[in-house]
């Protein structure tokens, strides 16, 4: 009998030490203060999840991944989170200053805590365009400086996904590279498209009301002009801002132009959305597209674009806010349009 207790004994310490099969999901849980909606979008080239948030800003669910880097979305704000399945991952933040906040336990918080700290670091180095004023050894130099920051932040995380790891490396690279080739684009930015400098021409445009414009014809005005095409969506999006401000505008010592860059096989698209729209501001279709003067001139690689230039004809900058932000009312304040 004592035989037989001990075989059973044996045999349920066995099971009870048997370890438990790894999640096939992640648990994402979290606290927001300060929630910025009854939400939280997980999204990656599309919406995978919607998490309920209560109105204590607390959360709590599970979904089932592809493991990789996926968009957290509050309806303000946004950061990009890890999520691997077998991940349990706690998140808390204060909305009022999310990024800085931004704070991670449980399984996955190494690789989260490493993306919200890269997340700080890149702000700060793309938003400091006065590396672009050095001379071009200092420049590299800093590079080299900005590669090293991350590279350490890389390493002190100290993250045991080798594939996390191998991707985050190839993001530095990436950016790192994008400095470097950004370099002279930067230089023509700041030196020839500099504040105060004459501003880059464009003569003899169709203008849809008639005739032709060029921009001598405005002087004695701003001109704020919007660099577009019928294909762009983000330029679409522009559309209803626009007419907003043109129409806070109207009257005042500026003029809004938007320069279609479309084909010329596109021609007519650019006359009917013109008229089924009813854009306003003066509209004219660019000469030759992308490769116009004035665009090139302008250095001017995606749309939509946005400039703005002085009553002389001189460039305020070369890169204005968009419509839909509040930094060009604050613009035209500035300058007391």
């Amino acid at each position: 009998m004592k035989k037989i207790v001990i075989v059973v004994s044996a045999v349920l310490l066995m099971l009870s030490c048997k370890p438990e099969a790894p999640k096939d999901y992640v648990t994402l849980s979290g606290t927001i203060t300060n929630p910025n909606s009854d939400s939280l979008i997980v999204a990656q080239r599309q919406i995978l999840k919607t998490i309920k948030v209560n109105e204590d800003g607390t959360f709590s669910d599970t979904l089932k991944v592809v493991p990789g880097t996926y968009v957290l979305f509050d309806g303000t704000e946004q950061t990009r989170v890890y999520l691997k399945n077998g991940f349990d991952l706690n998140l808390s933040a204060n909305s009022n200053e999310f990024d800085e906040t931004l704070n991670y336990t449980g399984n996955g918080a190494e690789e989260n805590n490493y993306l919200a700290a890269v997340a700080l670091l890149q702000e700060s180095v793309l938003e400091d365009e006065s590396m672009f004023e050095l001379e071009k050894p200092k420049f590299d130099e800093k590079v080299k400086d900005i590669d090293s920051k991350f590279q350490n932040l890389l390493a002190d995380a100290k993250i045991v996904d080798t594939a996390f790891v191998a991707t985050q490396k190839k993001q530095i690279s990436g950016l790192t590279g994008y400095l470097s080739d950004s370099y002279s684009e930067k230089q023509y930015m700041l030196t020839v498209l500099a504040k105060g400098k004459p501003s880059p021409k464009f003569e003899g445009y169709e203008n849809f009301k008639g005739g032709t414009t060029s921009l001598n014809d405005l002087k004695g005005k701003y001109v704020y002009v919007d660099v577009w095409a019928t294909w762009c969506g983000p330029c679409k999006r522009e559309i209803p801002f626009l007419k907003e401000v043109e129409k806070s505008y109207h009257g005042k010592n500026i003029e809004f132009v938007s320069i279609s860059i479309d084909k010329a096989k596109d021609h007519e698209a650019w006359k009917t959305m013109v008229a089924e729209k009813e854009l306003g501001g003066v509209q004219l279709f660019a000469d030759n597209d992308w490769n116009s003067d004035f665009v090139k001139e302008y250095q001017i690689k995606g749309i939509p674009r946005f400039l703005l230039i002085d009553p002389d004809g001189n460039i305020v900058t070369p890169d204005a806010p968009r419509p839909s932000s509040k930094d060009l009312i604050a613009l035209f304040d500035e300058l007391n349009i």
